[in-house]
């Protein structure tokens, strides 16, 4: 059976797209030096157990350094995480994202107002949008977008997948490249932290650089390292969400009459994309103790991978779930994770999946791949989204 991941030449590692099931639910990768949780009530509970599930997985990853540590919310546990968390979560409020409805609508139609009779999806909309509302957000300048995108593309290029116990030379040279991508961002952010300090201004840098946590200003790095996280994950989930919902649509036709036919089902093909492509297709954990975990017993200190790409995928929690389906009631898709990791930006990828999604409807409810030009897709084993979208108009 050919699927659309073979069409699209998606990732291989990516299995859960071809409608293939683990073996087991929780199985060890004895050559990578870790664990890989694939099933949905096996991910709940360790996204639910930040006790024994760390997301410090710093210390099972010594060569990363510290630099690159300090301040970043993907890699603290409570009682930090909270307390960093708290700095930033009025921004993403849901009356505060729901008043920014209107400048999302003007920037798509400013965005498409440049396109004829075809686009590439990606680089005219799906990137530019999510990226200058983020940079709006946190006060960085949107018209450095190209900057960011050199950034991001670099920390994300690989497509092999990972090993703790023996990397080969080509995974070690990816860390170094994408580690001097992520110390170019942290430098940029730390000048226009000092300007912040000198100059306040509405914006989440200034947030940052002017809020005590015990007491205590965050230093450089953990300024930095925060605004990074906001930067990168506050844009690249809606670009990859917007892209693979655009594209599912059109590989689903009748699915796309539906939507046409009736625009209040927009919000559940946003849900459903989210489900049947996951944009960040794992997460990482470090256990505390030896637990118990689909019917495996992981030692302490053990790295493991928590898939919910393939979770939202297992048939224990979704019927036919290879199947693209907008009206999929419930669905209780773990896309943007559980937990107290859940993502802060939920809500505005959401709205602005949803905003922009109407309008190219609107708009352009003719739109289709272009037969000429195939979609490209990220390479990486842990993201599952376009990177080229062309279509005719």
């Amino acid at each position: 059976m050919t699927t659309l991941a073979d069409t699209w030449g998606i990732n291989e590692a990516q299995f859960w797209l071809r409608g293939v099931r683990p073996a087991q639910p929780v199985e060890h990768d004895e050559a990578a030096g870790m664990w890989n949780v694939y099933g949905y009530p096996e991910i709940l509970e360790a996204l639910s157990d930040f006790r024994t599930f760390s997301s410090d997985t710093r210390r099972l990853v010594p060569d990363l350094g510290d630099q690159f540590s300090e301040g970043n919310l993907l890699n603290m546990d409570p009682p930090e995480h909270d307390k960093l968390r708290k700095l930033v979560s009025h921004a993403f409020t849901p009356k505060v994202v729901a008043d920014l409805e209107p400048r999302i609508a003007e920037l798509t139609n400013e965005l498409l107002d440049g396109v004829s009779d075809r686009t590439e999806l990606v680089a005219d909309l799906a990137y530019p949008l999510p990226v200058i509302v983020i940079a709006e957000l946190l006060g960085v300048p949107s018209s450095d977008r190209g900057l960011f995108k050199k950034w991001v593309d670099a920390m994300f290029s690989s497509s092999n997948q990972i090993s703790f116990k023996e990397p080969s030379q080509e995974q070690q040279e990816y860390f170094t490249k994408a580690m001097e991508q992520v110390q170019e961002l942290s430098e940029y952010l730390v000048t226009h932290a000092n300007e912040r300090r000198e100059q306040p201004r509405e914006d989440l840098l200034t947030k940052l650089v002017s809020a005590e946590v015990d007491g205590e200003r965050l230093s450089d790095a953990e300024v930095a390292n925060f605004g990074m996280v906001l930067l990168i994950a506050g844009h690249i989930t809606t670009t990859m969400l917007l892209g693979n919902t655009v594209l599912c649509l059109d590989a689903h036709p009748e699915q796309r009459a539906k939507l046409l036919a009736d625009r209040s089902l927009v919000p559940g093909a946003i849900e459903e994309s989210l489900r049947f492509f996951s944009p960040f297709a794992a997460v990482s954990r470090a256990t505390t103790r030896e637990v118990e975990l689909g019917g495996r017993t992981i030692p302490a200190d053990q790295m493991v991978l928590l898939w919910v790409a393939a979770a939202n995928r297992d048939p224990r929690q979704f019927s036919d779930p290879d199947i693209f389906d907008i009206t999929r009631d419930p669905n209780p898709q773990i896309g943007f994770g559980r937990g107290i990791h859940f993502c802060l930006g939920a809500p505005l990828a959401r709205l602005e999946g949803r905003v922009a999604l109407n309008i190219l409807l609107e708009r352009f409810p003719d739109m289709r791949t272009d037969p000429t030009e195939a979609p490209e897709f990220i390479p990486s084993p842990v993201l599952t989204g376009v990177k080229k979208l062309p279509l005719l108009l």
